[in-house]
């Protein structure tokens, strides 16, 4: 595809990403990130032609107006949509595939100093949920979901979501299923429920020797094990 097809095709898709798109004036005013990917066709297209110093220049000035900041080497395919925009981080050596949903705040960024590739790849249909930190030669896999505010520095499996700092993934083979961010499980509140009940059954045990007691405890065991076993998948 050409880089007009390419660009055309990016405006079409922010119809198809956000349904509080009304009019051609919001589109104009309101979206940053697609007007951020449309001036990284360009810049790319100069930066793999041997035009990097002006392929920079023209993503320092997109940076400025969006506050996106994309380098022009990273490679991102077709109907990719960055929503709201504000803060994305998109490194050097960053791979994004096709219909990926950004939204804002996310980062893409390298843990070394090193040459070669050094940032993460973002595979087919992912969903990166606001503020993801996404670090380090990893993949996400392809349709898989990322947590808002998650760090996430290990691999991503396919159809799989990932929440917490470090990113544990909790869910897996789940291709199909929105991203609802509002169904997400909150760890540490699990945790601390399993603590508060263990403290509670040990203070009864202190209290009168009880079968039922041990019945519970033993029961809240396997809760335990089931959920590190999870974290460790």
């Amino acid at each position: 595809m050409s880089i007009y097809s390419d660009i055309k095709e990016d405006f079409s898709n922010a119809y198809k990403n956000d349904p509080a798109l009304n009019s051609k004036i919001d589109f104009l005013f309101n979206y940053p990130g697609v007007w951020a990917i449309a001036w990284y066709r360009i810049g790319h297209k100069l930066h793999i032609s041997g035009f990097k110093r002006f392929a920079r220049i023209i993503m320092g000035l997109t940076q400025i107006f969006t506050h996106i900041d994309i380098h022009p080497a990273a490679k991102i395919g077709s109907r990719v949509f960055i929503d709201h925009g504000t803060g994305v981080v998109i490194g050097e050596t960053s791979i994004i595939e096709d219909d990926v949903v950004i939204y804002q705040g996310v980062t893409l960024g390298g843990v070394s100093l090193s040459h070669g590739k050094r940032h993460p790849t973002i595979k087919k249909g992912a969903v990166l949920g606001a503020g993801a930190k996404i670090l380090g030669n990893i993949t996400i896999g392809e349709k898989a979901k990322v947590g808002a505010n998650s760090v996430v520095v290990k691999e991503v499996p396919d159809c799989s979501t990932a929440i917490g700092i470090p990113a544990h993934v909790i869910e897996k083979g789940r291709c199909t299923d929105p991203f609802m961010h509002n169904m997400l499980p909150d760890i540490n509140k699990e945790m601390f429920e399993y603590l508060l009940k263990r403290v509670a059954i040990l203070e009864h045990v202190l209290v009168e020797d009880n079968k039922s007691v041990l019945e519970d405890d033993l029961e809240l065991e396997n809760i335990y094990e089931s959920f590190i076993k999870a974290m460790k998948n």
